[in-house]
C-alpha cells in the first residue's frame, strides 16, 4: 500500500498548471529579456536597429538613425516589455488566485499561452523570411541577430513542453489517474478500518 501512494504522490494533489520552473521562466526570465530589450532600445536605438542583421557590404547603415526608424525601434521594444509584463501579472494572479482551481487556472494559463507561443513561431519566421537570401548564411549574422533566435528559442520550446503537460499536472491526461487514485485511497482506507 505504501509504494502505491509513493508512486501516485504527486498525481493525487494537483498544485498547479503553471509549476515552479514555468512560472519562472514565463513570469520573470520573460519579462526580464523583454524589458532589459526595451531599456537597451531607449538607451542605444541606433544600435538596436542597426545591428538586427547584417548590413551589405558597401553599404553601411545610416547615420544618423531617421526619426520614423527610433520611433518604431522604441515603441517595438515597448510592446514586447509591455506582454512580458502581462506575463508576470497574469500568470501570479492565475498562481494565487486559482491555487484552489487547477483546471481553471490551467485554461486561463493556456489562453495565455497559446498566442505566445504562435507568436513565437510566427517571430522566427518573420526574422527569417526578412532575412531573405541570406538567412541561412548563419557564418554572417549579426551577435543581435543570434541572441534573437536563441532567446527565442529558450521560450519557444518551453511553451511546447507546457502544451505537451511535460513537467505539470495536464487535467485533460491526469484527472482520471487522480480520480482512480482517490478511489483506490477511499477502498483502501475502509479496509483498513
Amino acid at each position: 500500500m505504501s509504494s502505491h501512494r509513493a508512486k501516485s504522490g504527486p498525481l493525487q494533489n494537483p498544485q498547479s498548471a503553471i509549476p515552479d520552473f514555468y512560472y519562472v521562466l514565463f513570469a520573470f526570465y520573460e519579462p526580464a529579456l523583454t524589458i532589459l530589450g526595451f531599456i537597451g532600445a531607449l538607451y542605444d536605438p541606433e544600435t538596436t536597429h542597426n545591428t538586427q542583421a547584417p548590413w551589405p557590404a558597401g553599404s553601411p547603415p545610416p547615420t544618423p538613425l531617421p526619426r520614423a526608424s527610433v520611433v518604431t525601434v522604441v515603441q517595438l521594444a515597448h510592446v514586447c516589455a509591455l506582454m512580458g509584463l502581462s506575463n508576470f501579472f497574469m500568470l501570479t494572479a492565475a498562481r494565487r488566485h486559482l491555487a484552489s482551481q487547477v483546471v481553471m487556472q490551467e485554461k486561463i494559463v493556456r489562453a495565455l499561452l497559446i498566442p505566445l507561443l504562435v507568436g513565437d513561431v510566427v517571430h522566427l519566421y518573420v526574422t527569417l523570411w526578412a532575412l531573405g537570401d541570406e538567412r541561412w548564411d548563419v557564418a554572417h549574422w549579426s551577435p543581435m541577430l543570434w541572441t534573437t533566435v536563441i532567446l527565442g528559442l529558450t521560450l519557444m520550446i518551453p511553451r511546447v513542453m507546457w502544451h505537451f503537460g511535460v513537467w505539470r499536472y495536464m487535467d485533460s491526461r491526469d484527472s482520471v489517474h487522480v480520480q482512480a487514485l482517490s478511489q483506490t485511497d477511499v477502498k483502501e482506507k475502509g479496509t483498513d478500518i
